[in-house]
């Protein structure tokens, strides 16, 4: 049931604000002391006064529109209640400066500094409503001089009560996958906010709704079955990995938890169960989405999904899921695995051997990449394979030999990100490149780069020519280069133009191969032209 205040029409909800600001501007007209101070409050709630009023205009619009889909209040209600208070804080002070009796003088005793903290607290009330409208109002239309199109930021507001939280826990699934769109939106197009968002702790939430209705191993499908204690316990393991022990209490993921023990939170995980697949569904792949548009780039919070059951879920959901929702937890993974290709601390702690979830990560990696016939996933399932490539160990022969399989493939793309993950095993920054480069050439990895070396791709020349470069330098000794003429090419390329470190690279593979082959043939066939 809706309390009371929810009740309130919103256009009420923004009468009070506008009330104060007015007699604010009242009590300015009539002060008698600090009169410069309070001009400039007068100036300052003016423009707020404007906002507001802009604000009530566009929310009566909304309402009487047969056509403007329905407004999410929550935010305005919130911003319009901090307004209220910075407002009585402006009118308090002002009043203060109204000529009064000298005992009243005395007492009320009005300093500089005073102005100063009412200003800012005005300012910030000023700038959640520009936010605020340009939420609303993507076209900037009546946006109290704020400037037209989305700010993508968070609002002063969100520096200490952060407002997508309230919607990123039990607020009905549609509002939760706008707010979940919001975050994508913002975290793709500026990087201050990607880090605003992981200050704020937005994972866990975005994970949380994620893995609802997901069969992965998490304690959280079983809160019904479980005694107080084990909650206590499901809490501190969640709360590993963060900056101390607190980190869980002190994250969304609490009140979340708390409200799925209260009476509301039973009645609310019971509606999203009987919620409608369709949306349920669109949740899900916004939250994806938005995981995604976070991670890109960030080992930061790369690190804070693996540090939840993230991994997991995302892994469980590429397993068993298509489409939309399938490539963005895939895109997801892709881009952890990325941030931990140069993040030596994220890639042992995450990837380590033994890992539950980077097992599951890996399988359902290796199983796009020989199973499914789509470029759009295959891609970035080998990016992410050869991001990891330093993570496995010589006996993990069954990652190489389907990216081996691979470099035949029909799709051109396919094919060079097959020999693009393929030079990170054998690459001399990998560990065990000896090793990694003499597999691939037990997988027969030297004729399948020969016939793809014979298309002339630009691109695949490039990275098949550093591949064979690698496998000549770290298993020159082996039968098949002899008999797949690889120094025969390689001489031929090097009359080609290439990069100069590519061709540096095959100089110092032709050097090698000297030393086992210099007896062969003669005989130069070139496979460039």
């Amino acid at each position: 049931m809706a309390s009371s205040e929810e009740e309130k029409l919103v256009e009420d909800e923004l009468s009070y604000p506008i009330m104060v600001a007015e007699r604010v501007r009242s009590a300015v007209d009539e002060s008698d002391s600090f009169k410069l101070e309070c001009s400039e409050v007068g100036k300052h709630v003016d423009r707020l006064l404007q906002m507001l009023r802009t604000l009530v205009r566009f929310a009566t619009a909304t309402s009487t529109s047969s056509v403007a889909p329905p407004l999410y209040e929550r935010p305005i209600r919130r911003v319009a209640a901090e307004a209220s208070k910075n407002l009585d804080r402006a009118l308090a002070l002002v009043r203060k400066c109204k000529r009064r009796s000298i005992l009243r003088r005395v007492v009320s005793i009005v300093s500089a500094a005073d102005f100063r903290k009412v200003l800012t607290h005005i300012d910030a009330s000023t700038g959640d409503m520009m936010w605020l409208l340009s939420i609303l109002d993507a076209d900037g239309a009546g946006d109290g001089g704020g400037g037209g199109g989305i700010v993508l930021s968070l609002p002063p507001i969100a520096s200490n009560d952060p407002i997508l939280s309230w919607v990123l826990s039990d607020s009905p699934m549609r509002v939760q996958t706008l707010a979940a769109n919001l975050v994508a939106r913002m975290a793709k197009h500026d990087p201050v906010a990607q880090e605003d968002f992981a200050r704020e702790n937005a994972i866990r939430p975005l994970v949380t709704l994620l893995s609802f209705d997901t069969f992965v191993d998490d304690p959280l499908g079983h809160l019904g079955k479980q005694s107080i204690h084990s909650i206590v316990q499901i809490n501190k393991e969640l709360g590993k990995g963060g900056r101390g022990g607190h980190q869980f209490s002190s994250s969304y993921s609490s009140s979340y938890l708390f409200t799925e023990w209260s009476s509301r939170g039973v009645n609310h995980r019971k509606e999203r169960e009987n919620e409608d697949p369709v949306v349920k569904l669109q949740l899900k792949v916004s939250c994806a989405e938005a995981l995604w548009m976070l991670v890109q780039g960030s080992v930061t919070n790369s690190r804070k999904i693996t540090e939840t059951k993230g991994m997991l879920c995302l892994a469980k959901i590429v397993e068993m899921e298509q489409g939309e929702l399938q490539l963005n937890c895939l895109m997801t993974m892709m881009e952890i695995t990325a941030a931990a290709e140069y993040n030596a601390d994220l890639r042992r702690a995450a990837f380590k051997t033994n890992s539950p979830a980077a097992k599951s990560v890996v399988e359902q990696l290796l199983r796009i990449i020989k199973e499914v016939d789509s470029p759009a996933l295959q891609i970035p399932a080998m990016k992410a394979i050869g991001s990891l490539a330093r993570t496995f160990p010589a006996r993990e022969t069954r990652v190489i030999e389907p990216l081996v399989t691979q470099m035949g493939n029909r799709n051109a793309e396919v094919a060079d990100e097959a020999v693009a993950a393929l030079a990170k095993f054998a690459s001399p920054d990998n560990f065990l490149h000896v090793e990694h480069s003499k597999t691939i050439v037990e997988f027969s990895g030297i004729p399948a780069l020969m016939r793809l070396l014979r298309s002339n791709e630009v691109a695949q020349m490039h990275h098949g020519l550093t591949l064979l470069c690698y496998l000549a330098l770290h298993a020159g000794n082996s039968e098949s280069l002899e008999q797949a003429r690889v120094l025969i090419v390689l001489e031929g390329a090097d009359r080609t133009v290439l990069p100069q470190h590519i061709k540096e690279l095959v100089s110092m593979a032709i050097i090698h191969l000297n030393l086992y082959h210099a007896g062969m043939n003669s005989q130069r066939i070139s496979y460039f032209p």
